[in-house]
């Protein structure tokens, strides 16, 4: 069991506590770190047996807590995971790690060279049916992979207002790339490797906020396959991905996070309707079963931290995360193809 300090309590990381209270021999929450502490707050701690810190300082000068888990702006992540590490805590970041590659392997240099562990919230792809998918690519079950799709929306940008993080061009940009796409990316160096080049078109259509709504994104990726990733921000929710190959295709379909979401919804419905189609004979269709994602992230991470398995995405993918999705934003700008370096 390792104690956890929850570094932002706003609706992602109470999301996170209630994933494991009282219901996990691997991680505990016992600390709180909130930026505007409310009666909220307050009532949310003493529900769930934690106290309240007013600065993060407080919590990597604790000798009593072994890591820390941010759910903070995504421009903070990297200096709040070179400080964990230098406290020596392990640290559970949200996505993204950081908003350039330079940062991702400052945070990673970091950790490696302090000896913790650094894990990253991409929990999509510990799913069991990301889990069965890889399984079939690597059993050649689809035979030679052709395509990768994705696209993933909620109307979430529709209910920010203009001083909120998330509605933060510099936070936030290209639209949804950052809440919902990386998760997509990471699942496509997950289960066909590497990206070498990408190709965005990203805009703002009918949100108020300066943000994008509607992201389109091509990639070709370095074993040969291209992919596709489409985000909107401003429309029903729904996640869909899909793998293309010489065999037959998977589709995997579900939900996204939409505003006012239940917890349980938001940690166990994620994926929902399953289909193989192979190239010859009929379809196979399946529902996915309940699943609490962000435990399993979170007693992923707990497992590494006490030495018990290995960090559950290697560095190297989390720094080419970062890789992908800042040639992403450059490419939005640039209106051109852009290597990832």
């Amino acid at each position: 069991m390792i104690n956890a300090a929850i570094v932002g309590l706003g609706w992602w990381g109470q999301t996170l506590v209630e994933g494991v209270s009282d219901q996990s021999d691997a991680i505990r929450f016992t600390a709180g770190v909130t930026s505007r502490s409310s009666d909220e707050a307050r009532a949310f701690a003493s529900a769930h047996n934690f106290s309240l810190r007013p600065k993060y300082e407080d919590v990597l000068n604790d000798p009593d807590i072994d890591a820390v888990v941010l759910v903070t702006p995504n421009s903070l992540h990297a200096d709040q995971v070179v400080a964990a590490a230098q406290a020596g805590k392990h640290v559970f970041c949200e996505k993204p790690l950081a908003l350039t590659t330079a940062d991702a392997e400052r945070a990673t240099v970091a950790a490696e060279s302090a000896g913790t562990v650094l894990s990253v919230g991409y929990n999509r792809r510990l799913h069991p049916e990301m889990v069965r998918l890889r399984n079939q690519i690597d059993a050649d079950d689809l035979g030679v992979i052709l395509h990768v799709e994705s696209t993933m929306t909620f109307p979430n940008a529709l209910y920010l207002k203009a001083d909120q993080w998330r509605a933060s061009r510099e936070e936030a940009p290209a639209g949804g790339l950052m809440p919902m796409g990386v998760h997509a990316v990471d699942g496509m160096i997950d289960l066909v490797g590497f990206v070498d080049e990408v190709y965005c078109q990203s805009f703002r259509r009918v949100v108020e906020v300066d943000a994008d709504d509607t992201t389109s994104i091509l990639f070709r990726m370095r074993e040969g396959m291209s992919a596709y990733l489409g985000t909107m921000t401003a429309t029903g929710g729904a996640f869909s991905f899909q793998v293309f190959g010489s065999k037959g295709f998977v589709r995997l379909e579900g939900k996204t996070h939409e505003a006012g979401a239940s917890s349980e919804e938001r940690r166990t419905e994620l994926f929902d309707k399953c289909i193989f189609k192979p190239i010859k004979g009929p379809a196979e269709v399946w529902t996915a079963e309940p699943f609490d994602l962000t435990r399993a992230a979170l007693e992923a991470f707990a497992a590494a931290a006490t030495g018990e398995a290995p960090a559950p995405i290697p560095a190297e993918e989390l720094v080419h995360g970062v890789a992908v999705t800042e040639a992403i934003i450059k490419s939005a700008a640039s209106h051109r193809p852009e290597k990832v370096e």
